[in-house]
């Protein structure tokens, strides 16, 4: 193990490890990466505030896994393969064991998608993670937030709300019995990216975008950029148990507007329902058709009794009180 003091010992002893797939690693002032012939470059990044994005009690091991699943959200969404990913890390001060958690969590999601650190940097500062991702995927099968058309099915992946149901009972605004906590926690703590489904969906999905802000929010940037509108049907939005047992106030926030949920929102062609079903059985995670595009602009959401929502909580805004 290295030893001493400061940054690039502690970049060595924790965030160091040999590349298998890049063709340059951390240790120079570029990393080099090679693409697939023919492969396009999929890049996103994401970062993580303290007090913003997770609470100073978050388990270091938990935050290393959520700030590179959050990354790996966007390529999922985007339907390419991840390459590699660099991070950039501002830390208060340099806390040895905090460090060593933030990797294993980090590179044990690292590992599963079959993705390395490549580079980044890190400096003294509030904390703060910051990750860049880099993916392939073959030209003109990017998954877009253009792509949707009237008379398409709006499909979601897993369950809704429970990331936000957590939030709030760490604000204190709703009771849980500590294993509904456990478990709502967990949502928010450890999202996991549907990378596998975004693969599946290449050619099958006709826009997809990752649900970080809520349904709401996220939804009105597919309507924005592929100019259409849609209607949701609100009980047909997936949810937990735990999510169900909350006054019906609670469920709209959490569902429409809760963030963190980190599930894929797409659309699909009214007809392709089984291609749709087949490449969530293929991803194994559960897929929910909720609702459809349609012409007139706008989001319409309409509850069990066919009655329109009249006000519609609002996404997740990084500049809002």
């Amino acid at each position: 193990m290295t030893t001493g003091r400061g940054e690039f010992a502690l970049i060595a002893r924790h965030f160091t490890r040999p590349t298998r797939r890049a063709v340059l690693g951390v240790g120079d002032d570029c990393a080099l990466l090679a693409l697939e012939p023919g492969m396009q470059l999929a890049v996103s990044s994401d970062m993580l505030v303290e007090g913003r994005h997770f609470v100073s009690t978050v388990a270091p091991e938990r935050l290393g896994h959520k700030a590179l699943a959050v990354n790996l959200s966007d390529l999922a969404a985007c339907g390419a393969t991840p390459l590699a990913f660099t991070l950039a890390l501002a830390l208060p001060r340099a806390d040895e064991a905090w460090c060593a958690g933030l990797a294993r969590g980090m590179f044990a999601l690292a590992d599963a998608h079959g993705i390395e650190l490549i580079g980044g940097d890190t400096t003294a500062g509030p904390l703060n993670l910051c990750i860049t991702v880099f993916g392939q995927v073959p030209p003109g099968q990017a998954l877009l937030r253009s792509g949707a058309r009237v008379g398409d099915t709006v499909w979601v992946s897993g369950r809704l709300g429970d990331a936000r149901l957590a939030l709030e009972a760490f604000r204190g605004s709703v009771a849980l019995d500590r294993e509904a906590f456990e478990r709502t926690r967990q949502a928010m703590e450890r999202p996991q990216p549907r990378v596998a489904l975004g693969l599946a969906l290449r050619g099958v999905a006709s826009a997809a975008i990752d649900l970080s802000d809520g349904l709401v929010g996220d939804l009105g940037h597919v309507l924005a950029r592929s100019h259409i509108g849609a209607r949701i049907e609100l009980q047909a939005l997936p949810r937990s148990t735990d999510l169900s047992a909350q006054p019906t106030a609670v469920q709209q926030e959490c569902l429409l507007a809760g963030g963190d949920d980190y599930e894929l929102l797409f659309m699909a062609a009214a007809d392709a329902s089984e291609q749709v079903l087949a490449a969530g059985a293929k991803a194994g995670v559960a897929v929910s058709a909720i609702g459809r595009i349609e012409a007139a602009p706008g989001l319409r959401v309409v509850d069990g009794g066919g009655r329109m929502l009249d006000a519609l909580p609002r996404g997740f805004d990084h500049f809002s009180p």
